[in-house]
Parts: C-alpha cells; structure tokens; sequence
C-alpha cells in the first residue's frame, strides 16, 4: 500500500486522542510500590540529586528525552497553520523517536514566533529534558534559532528539517554516485531551494568535498552580485556557484551532474533533459516532486524522491532517530558537522551492501539503520571532545 490508497476515515481513526501516551515503567500495585515510586521514598532521590545534579541523568527520564518543539510556522507542505494544527505532527514525530530509537519525547508546541521568547522558554525548561529537536520552524528564522539554542543549551539541540533532510541526502548521493562508479567531489549540484533545507543541504555538501554547489531561489541563483538577501543567503553565496552562473533553473541545471529539488516548484522534462549523462535527480517535493519520477528516469540514471511508493525515498527518518540516540549515549553537549557527516557516513556503509540505482538509501523501516548511526555519532562526538565526562559516567550505571 502507498500514501495514495489511504483513505480519510483510517487517517482521522488513527489519530483519535492524539497519537501518544505515558507509561511507568515500575510497578504500583501495592502500598511497597508507591512509597518508593513517590512519596516517601522519592524524596531520597530528590535530596541526592540536589547535593549532585549530575544524578539526574541516572535518576530521571531527562537524559533520554527529547522536546519536539515547533511554532507550527512552516508545517510538511501546508505552511504556517499555526501551534495547534502542527500538533499532530508533533505528536507523530515523537512515536517515530520512540518506534525507531527507544526515546521519550514531549511535543511543544509554542503559541510565539518571537526568537527571544522561545529561546527564553525553552532555557526555563532545560531540565525537564536531555534533548531539543526543532520541527517546522520557517526560514530565515530557524537559523537564528537554532544558533541561539545551541549556543543556550548545554545539551543536543538540531533543526531536521535542516540537518536530518541534509544527512539522509548527503548518504543518497553518496549512494548514488558510488552506483554510477562516479566520484563525490567533482559532481556539478543544482540546489532548488534556499529554505532551511536546502542551505544545510549546500552546506553539508560542501562540507563533504562536493566542489560545485550552485543554489537557487525563487529569483534565481544566488550569488554575491545580488542584492536584498537575508543574512544567510549572503553567506551561501560566498560559498556557492563557483562558475558564477546567473539566470534560473534552465541556465543552472544544463549539463548539471544532480538536480536536488527543495522548493516546491516545478521542473519542465525539456530542463532536466539538458543535464549530464548519468545524472542524478533528487526530487523532494512532498507530496508532488519538482517532476513526476517516472519521466526523470527517461533522463537521469538515479532519480530519488521524498515518497514511500518510489525507489530511493529520502527520508529523515533514517537519520534523526540514531543522530539523537547516539548525542544521548555520548551526553554531548551538542550535534557537530562531524557527528552529522558520520551520521550519513553510516546511512551509506549500510545501503553499500546491497547497492543500485534503485537502492541508494535503506529503506526507512531498515531497524539497522538507527542503531549504527547512533553508535557513529556517539563515536564522533568522542573524538569531538564535547562529552560531559561527569554526566556520562553517571548515565553509564543504568547499563551495568
């Protein structure tokens, strides 16, 4: 069954009070079960953990939970709908962290899109949680807000519509290129789209040795010539389009290696037909990709998009459960470029086993998947040095 047999009644049905519950995970059957549950009990934990709050870790849920935090201002396809609406996203996010990596979450949703006001609140709120995923926070915005929080928060905190989408595309292409016995570095990439997605993308990109990234917005390619950009298209362009193209989509992608669509926008067959021979197209768009896969295929050797009933789906789901699981193993204090790039590096050593150009990624629903992106991410975060030793050590006690 794909997305397109699914009918209205099934979706509302599985949604019906909301998509999650709390569960306690010691018994209270009796009298002997509740004074050490909670009161009086309890209040030995309580009074450790205040001469060392390094036990909190050891003693609470903190250490594996995660807050799922939007603003509802930039939801899947639908836009700004608002705190409310995006709740059940929200809420969908946290069964996929604890279905694919054994973590807790709690969906926020904040009735504010003032920069200052979330970072105020979620800086309130630090100790009721080990982790902060922001979902669904419109660009430019989320840029500042994620910096914000990460320089805040002692704890992991990541943007997935930013780095979860440019982790899972950096191991496809990395798929894709090894498919078609073709080298990474020199590969000519087209980028539609200069949202958040699409800037981690670049950026990612660049970060793993990709030479000529070229992105676009709506008014076409970015370069440092243009004028009224926000601050991080200013930064992009620095970065970017090293040929110094001008012009839109059509001058960008003719004789392209990889067409990557983050935009929403449409692509005529007759642009993607002037690509490279063996090209590559990434057409993301959900629900409708930039060009309808089928027809890409006539002219690009891998072609990958954001759905389930097409081979190669680019899904995020591959890469922010383990990337969390595997901040949380280590207790780093934050996600680093190299946590991600490691991250991705393990998406494709599994994909390498059975490899094809209809094979680029795991499947989402791989169970190997999460687990070996955690353990390289905790690995890397490590050999990054941004380890709380004391925490770590702690947490390490519910192990033995």
């Amino acid at each position: 069954m794909d997305g397109r047999d699914l009918t209205e009644d099934e979706i509302f049905a599985s949604h019906e009070s909301g998509k999650l519950s709390v569960a306690p995970t010691v018994a209270l059957s009796g009298r002997r079960d509740l004074s050490i549950a909670y009161t009086p009990g309890v209040a030995k934990v309580s009074r450790a953990i205040a001469d060392d709050p390094a036990l909190t870790a050891r003693y609470t849920w903190t250490h594996r939970l995660v807050a799922v935090v939007s603003d509802g201002t930039a939801v899947l396809g639908l836009g700004d709908i608002g705190p409310r609406a995006s709740l059940p996203v929200m809420e969908g996010k946290s069964a996929l962290f604890k279905a694919f990596a054994g973590l807790d979450s709690i969906p926020l949703v904040l009735d504010t899109t003032d920069v200052d006001e979330i970072v105020e609140t979620l800086t309130h709120l630090r100790p009721s949680f080990g982790a902060v995923n922001l979902e669904d926070i419109a660009a430019p915005r989320c840029f500042e807000l994620e910096r914000r929080l990460v320089e805040a928060l002692d704890c992991p905190v990541m943007h997935d519509d930013q780095h979860g989408t440019a982790i899972v595309v950096l191991a496809a292409l990395r798929g894709a290129a090894a498919a078609l016995d073709r080298d990474l570095a020199p590969l000519k990439v087209v980028v539609s789209g200069a949202g958040a997605s699409g800037v981690a993308c670049a950026k990612i990109l660049l970060e793993a040795g990709v030479e000529d990234v070229t992105v676009l917005d709506s008014r076409g390619v970015i370069h440092t010539g243009r004028e009224n950009m926000n601050v991080a298209k200013y930064a992009l362009a620095e970065q970017t389009n090293p040929r110094g193209l001008r012009g839109d989509l059509t001058t960008a992608l003719a004789d392209a290696d990889v067409f990557l669509g983050l935009s929403g926008s449409t692509v005529p067959e007759s642009v993607i037909e002037t690509m490279a021979d063996d090209a590559i197209v990434f057409a993301l768009s959900n629900p409708d990709p930039e060009i309808d896969p089928d027809v890409a295929r006539k002219h690009a050797a891998v072609v990958a998009t954001g759905r389930s009933d097409y081979p190669n789906q680019i899904n995020n789901v591959l890469a922010f459960p383990g990337v969390f699981a595997g901040a949380l193993d280590a207790s780093a204090r934050r996600i680093t470029e190299h946590m991600k790039l490691a991250a991705a590096d393990a998406i494709f050593r599994i994909a390498s086993e059975d490899l094809g150009v209809d094979h680029i990624v795991p499947s989402a629903l791989d169970p190997r998947v999460a687990p070996a992106v955690a353990a390289a991410v905790a690995e890397a975060a490590g050999s990054d040095g941004v380890v709380r030793r004391h925490v770590a050590e702690v947490a390490a006690h519910e192990d033995r």
